[in-house]
This record gives C-alpha cells, sequence and structure tokens, in this order.
C-alpha cells in the first residue's frame, strides 16, 4: 500500500519542476513510511511513497518497462492485485519477462500485454497511474469498489493527480476553492461519485478508467453492479458464499510483513478473523494475531442506545478464545480522543471535517498502536451493505421513505437530528445549501442508476434499489475513513468483503434469500456457522463503537467554548453563534446535548480546516 502522485503538462517541461513534483510527493509520506521515488518525462512526472507489503526489495516505485532502450510504460501504483500470481504465470506463457516479484510489475506487464483492457483481469484493491509516451497518455485507474482513492484536477494543458486531496493541493496549478456545492458535500452524509469538497477536483470513480490526452479528458466505466437472475438454491448460494470467502480470505493472507485482523466481535470481523485463523493454522502459520478497540469503564458502564444493544469486548474476548488468537485489545480514554495534535493528525489524514469526530480519531489511535505489531491487517468492513446487516434495512419506515435509508433511519430515530433541529450553522446558509434538495438530486441520481431484472417488483425491487445504494453512495464513507485513517498510520488494512466476486454474487441474491432465517445478514450467518460460537452468530449488528464517557461531551463543550471566545475564528461566518454558545454552556431547550454532539464535533473540525488549510471560500452561487 503506498501513496501516489504525479502531474501531466502537455505544454511545460516537467522535469524543471522536481522541487513541486517533490513536494506533492512529500505529502503522501504518511502512506508510504518505507521508501520515495520520483521519474520524470518531458511532459509526465510520477510521484510514489512506498509502504513495502509484496516484494520489499523488488518492488521500488514508479516502475518502467524499457524496450530498446527506450521507456515505453511507466507507472506509480498503490493497493495489492491478488491474483498477481497467476496472472504472472499468463503473462510469461505470452513471453514476458520479470526482474521482480512484485504485483505491481505483473500489473505494469498486463498493460503492455492487454492495453487498457488489462483492467479487466485485476482482483484487487488499487488506485494507479500509467503513462504511455508512446501516445502521451495517462491512465488513471481505480478498483471496482473504490477500496483504494484517486483524486484528480484538470488543468488546461493537463491534469494533477494523487492518492488525496492535499498532495493536488500543493501544487501551483491547482486552487483550493470550496464552493456551496463543496459544503455539500461535506455536509451531506451521501458520497457523490466523482463529487470532491474542492472545487474542480474530482475523484475516480470505483470502476472507472481516466484517460489524459493532448484532446483532453475521457472517462470510462469498465466495472458496475448488473442485474443477473439468480438461479442457485438456498444450500448452494450458502456453499458459494462460502467458498468465495475461503478463497478471498486465503488470498489477501498473501503478505512479506506480520499482518492482523480487526474484530469488534460482531458477525462480520470474527467471520473474517475465524476464517483467516483456520487458513493461518492449514499452513502452520498461526495463530492469528487480532485487535480491538475499547474506551475506558464503556463496558462497564454501557447504556444501550438506538444502534448499539451491546458491548463489544465480551464478544471479542469469546471469539478470541474461541480460535485461540493471539488477540489485544486498545483500550482508549477522553484524553486519548481529545488530544490536540491527534485531532490535528486526524482532520490532516482526512483533508476534511466531519461530525463523526470519535469514530475517526478511535480508529487512528487503533491503526497507529497497530502498527507497532503489525503492517497489514483485515478488516470486516462492507459486510453490511453486501449482505444487508444495518437495522434500518429491516425498518419498513426507512425502507419506505423516499430518501437514502440511512438518512431516514437517523431521522427517525433521533427526531432532533436533522439540518434544521440540532444544526449550529448560521440559518442563512443552512437555507443557501438547501441540504433536502442537494440529497434529493443525489437520491435520484442514484435510483436512475440500478439495474432491474424484468418482473422483478414490490418488495424485491425496492430492496434492490436499497442494497444498490449502498454499494455506491454509503459504503464508499466507510471505506474513506478506513483508508485515510489506517494509511495516516502506515497501515494497510485490506478488506475481503469488497471482493467484486462476492458483491457480484450476493448484489443479485433476491433479497427473500438474505433474508431467509428472518434475520439480517442470512446468508453470511449461515455461511460461518460452523466457525464460530453460537452466541456471535446471533448478535445482533453492533456498529462501530462511539465513546460514551459522558467527560468527553463535556470536553466538546468547554473546545467549542474556547472557539467562541476567539473573535478572529474563521468558522464564526458560518455558524450560528449565538446558539453556539448557548448548546457550549449546556442550554439546549428541548433537544437533548446528545443530538448536538456530531455537530458540535463538526465545528471545531471546520475551523482547524480553515486556519490550516490555504482555502478559499466562494460562498456566492
Amino acid at each position: 500500500m503506498c501513496g501516489i502522485t504525479g502531474w501531466v503538462n502537455f505544454e511545460r517541461d516537467l522535469s524543471r519542476e522536481g522541487q513541486i513534483v517533490q513536494s506533492m510527493t512529500d505529502t503522501m509520506a504518511c502512506r508510504g513510511p518505507d521508501a520515495e521515488g520520483i521519474w520524470f518525462s518531458p511532459h509526465a512526472a510520477l510521484g510514489h511513497r512506498r509502504l513495502s507489503i509484496i516484494d520489499i526489495e523488488g518492488g521500488r516505485q514508479p516502475m518502467t518497462i524499457e524496450e530498446d532502450g527506450r521507456t515505453v510504460a511507466a507507472m506509480t501504483y498503490s493497493g495489492e492485485v491478488y491474483n498477481f500470481r497467476e496472472l504472472r504465470e499468463e503473462l510469461a506463457g505470452h513471453g514476458h519477462r520479470f526482474r521482480t516479484s512484485s504485483d505491481t510489475e505483473v500489473v505494469l506487464h498486463a498493460y503492455q500485454q492487454w492495453g487498457e483492457d488489462f483492467v479487466d483481469h485485476l482482483n484487487g484493491m488499487y488506485a494507479f497511474a500509467i503513462w504511455d509516451p508512446r501516445i502521451e497518455e495517462l491512465l488513471l485507474v481505480r478498483d471496482r469498489m473504490g477500496i483504494k482513492p484517486l483524486h484528480y484536477y484538470p488543468t488546461p494543458h493537463g491534469v494533477v493527480f494523487g492518492s488525496e486531496p492535499k498532495a493536488l493541493l500543493v501544487n501551483p496549478e491547482v486552487d483550493g476553492v470550496v464552493t456551496n456545492d463543496g459544503l455539500r458535500e461535506l455536509l451531506g452524509f451521501v458520497k457523490a461519485p466523482e463529487s470532491t469538497v474542492f472545487d474542480g477536483m474530482y475523484e475516480v470513480r470505483p470502476g472507472q478508467l481516466v484517460r489524459v490526452k493532448r484532446t483532453g479528458v475521457g472517462k470510462r466505466r469498465y466495472w458496475r453492479l448488473e442485474a443477473r437472475e439468480h438461479t442457485d438454491d438456498l444450500d448452494t448460494t450458502v456453499r458459494t458464499v462460502r467458498e468465495l470467502l475461503d478463497d478471498i480470505v486465503d488470498r489477501q493472507l498473501i503478505s512479506d510483513v506480520p499482518l492482523c485482523t480487526l474484530l469488534s466481535g460482531g458477525l462480520d470481523s470474527s467471520a473474517v478473523t475465524a476464517l483467516a485463523a483456520k487458513a493461518l493454522d492449514a499452513q502452520n502459520a498461526g495463530p492469528i494475531r487480532s485487535f480491538s478497540v475499547d474506551f475506558v469503564g464503556y463496558t462497564e458502564h454501557f447504556k444501550a442506545d438506538p444502534l448499539r444493544e451491546t458491548p463489544d469486548t465480551p464478544y471479542v474476548h469469546e471469539l478470541a478464545e474461541h480460535i485461540a488468537a493471539d488477540h489485544t485489545d486498545i483500550v482508549l480514554s477522553t484524553a486519548d480522543l481529545m488530544d490536540p495534535a491527534v485531532r490535528r493528525t486526524v482532520l490532516r489524514a482526512n483533508d476534511q471535517p466531519n461530525g463523526m469526530g470519535d469514530m475517526y480519531t478511535s480508529l487512528y489511535l487503533l491503526f497507529r498502536a497497530i502498527r507497532s505489531r503489525s503492517t497489514v491487517a483485515l478488516s470486516g468492513e462492507s459486510a453490511d451493505e453486501v449482505f444487508g446487516g444495518y437495522r434500518w434495512f429491516h425498518d419498513a419506515e426507512a425502507i419506505e421513505a423516499d430518501t437514502f435509508p440511512w438518512l431516514a433511519a437517523m431521522y427517525y430515530s433521533l427526531r432532533a437530528d436533522d439540518d434544521e433541529g440540532a444544526s449550529l450553522l448560521d440559518p442563512g446558509l443552512n437555507e443557501q445549501l438547501d441540504l433536502p434538495a442537494y440529497r434529493e438530486a443525489s437520491y435520484r441520481a442514484g435510483l436512475a442508476e440500478v439495474p432491474y431484472l424484468d418482473g422483478v417488483t414490490g418488495r424485491e425491487r425496492r430492496m434492490r434499489e436499497i442494497c444498490y445504494l449502498h454499494l455506491t453512495r454509503f459504503v464508499q464513507i466507510l471505506l474513506d475513513r478506513k483508508d485515510r485513517m489506517s494509511m495516516a498510520s502506515g497501515l494497510e488494512v485490506r478488506v475481503p468483503f469488497c471482493d467484486h466476486r462476492l458483491v457480484e454474487y450476493v448484489f443479485n441474491t433476491p433479497w427473500s434469500m438474505k433474508t431467509f432465517d428472518g434475520r439480517e445478514k442470512s446468508l453470511l450467518r449461515a455461511a460461518a456457522s460452523d466457525i464460530l460460537p453460537e452466541s456471535i452468530l446471533q448478535r445482533l449488528k453492533s456498529p462501530y463503537p462511539s465513546t460514551q464517557d459522558p467527560t468527553y461531551e463535556r470536553a466538546l463543550r468547554d473546545e467549542l467554548a474556547k472557539l467562541l471566545a476567539k473573535e478572529n475564528a474563521p468558522v464564526r461566518s458560518l455558524i450560528d453563534v449565538d446558539r453556539a454558545r448557548a448548546v457550549a454552556a449546556g442550554r439546549t431547550g428541548s433537544i437533548g446535548l446528545e443530538h448536538y454532539r456530531r455537530n458540535i464535533e463538526l465545528v471545531l473540525q471546520l475551523n482547524t480546516w480553515l486556519e490550516d488549510y490555504d482555502l478559499k471560500l466562494d460562498l456566492t452561487g
């Protein structure tokens, strides 16, 4: 796993712009702490920071292919291709010769063999750029599910690109401007494909290939979810899911560095951990290492909320004992979560504010602690989107709402946490942004993409829509969080449930089969029934934990009060200062303080973002 960046300018000799390209590459240091490299040609420059995972000595980048002393292709690559060994053998049969054992070189030769159709041969998580000097064309490619990020900014004479926006923002051809549309993207809690919060900057869409030529920028979707008839019976379907998971986890255990799993005690992470333990045991390479996050006093003083009925730790320990894992709890305090340096690091890693606060900070601290013992981790992320695990998948009110179901569920469960109810933004700005209209347009755009089977109506048709929206508009929020927090720590996190073969198969399985036992994630539960304790198989979905320590909420209000005391705080122009003062003092009227927590987090991060980033706010339109 690595950080990549680069610059193409068809009217400029970029070999003279070494300092700018070096600065762009330096922003990716956390993503690649082990090595760096820069490659230049007259009109293209590629930068790379490396986190060494496979072929530690041979996989240095940027990597090139030479013919008759001339470079025919150069690549900067981030990610892992899990079928690289099979591809290497196939390419060798076509006459290709390899200098290294890395998957990077295999991908580069695959491009040489098949042109841009090489993407159809890849299984993995990746984002990369290939410059072909023979035709002066840059290819930007992102994996099918968007596990690895890739951003680009078209310029009058080319493009600037990178794993994260920060790599682009240091280039003088990129303007760091945030408009109303950027704020809508920031606040909407909907991941619109290709959009970013920065004006003129785009994200390569999952499963998309972007071509940059002298004539301009072109885009092609090489993969998307399609409607296919599911003809397997229930037993065959469960068996197929298990066979896929066995193969996926086994492939994703490939590593030349220490590996572990993330364990929450829920069905998803427990299944991945148990499958990994089983595979390692078969190789006489166990035990599996596992890690979990916890908060001081969380288990002892746990209070059920609308999303979580039980604490994680008892189930974590039960699973670890069940499979004889080498397990470690990472226990965090309010002081850990409120550490100013940590909070700034988290914001810097994310390149934009969010209201999820400690759910980002604690994840970063978990990953940072893991990194001292492991370099690669397997995660249970995305199983809920694939198998239908969130509670709102099974909430008639949320399903029938004519909007994104996660937004409906948040409103119906909290009743007061809508934009108007607990917002601390200036009322005029709220009106100007009109988030309901923005979400409505995004929702309609998502529905327009859904692939249907002829004759499918009623609940089956609606649940196909729900699943599609989660796999294209919701999962990206969580994958982005996972990527930014892990790479800020120099940790690679792999996501077995995002293997496109599994996603395609389960997406086309009828909803009645996905819930055949009347529960959420029925297929996954059945597929993992022989490797998990009954208590974990029957445990209700419990999302990633959020601290319940009352001192954390008080610390947030104290920080808000300090911020409001600064007359020159940049966020003051965006918020309702009087209302924010009342919330900081604990005066919230009929709306409980707990409903303001997300909005306090957002205001604090917005202010730090405006302080630390050289941004221009253009909210005139």
